[in-house]
């Protein structure tokens, strides 16, 4: 049961990350193309496409999991994510940039060190456990999707005979 639990505070938690991530991101367009620019890794054709999708499959992947449907996939979908967002942070540090991530809002060039980076992949590495869990436990209460809910235990109720 208390694993059940656990897959429940992860999935909401999760959920929360990225619902709030995405919303953020989507609201303001301009600082979130700002943002993706900031990290010098796209070529400049591709900077407004990836600031316009991204907040959009952050939203997707935090409804997923809030509502429960299709919690594995959201899950492992949400591990890619992380794992090239913790890349994309190591690489800006690794190059001696100084920018804010963008990660909430936000994004740019900024007054930031070492600290800072090791907090953000930190942080996101705790994202990734999370997601983690959710690959290897899935099911919890109060998901809709039928492979995302627990699976219910108890003997069958015997025939009724005439």
């Amino acid at each position: 049961m208390w694993i059940r639990i656990v897959s429940l505070l992860a999935r909401l938690g999760l959920a929360a990350v990225w619902l709030i991530s995405g919303a953020v991101k989507f609201v303001d367009p301009t600082q979130t193309e700002v943002a993706v620019r900031a990290y010098q890794l796209l070529p400049e054709s591709l900077v407004r496409p990836v600031a316009n999708t991204l907040p959009m499959l952050e939203i997707a992947l935090g409804l997923l999991l809030l509502i429960g449907l299709g919690v594995r996939v959201a899950a492992i979908a949400s591990a890619a994510v992380l794992v090239v967002l913790i890349a994309v942070i190591v690489s800006v540090w690794a190059r001696g940039l100084s920018i804010d991530c963008g990660c909430f809002g936000g994004g740019g060039a900024a007054d930031v060190d070492g600290w800072d980076y090791a907090r953000e992949i930190a942080r996101d590495v705790g994202f990734l456990a999370l997601a983690g869990w959710l690959i290897v436990f899935p099911r919890s209460p109060f998901s809709l999707g039928p492979r995302s809910r627990p699976v219910l235990s108890g003997a069958a109720q015997p025939e009724v005979t005439e």
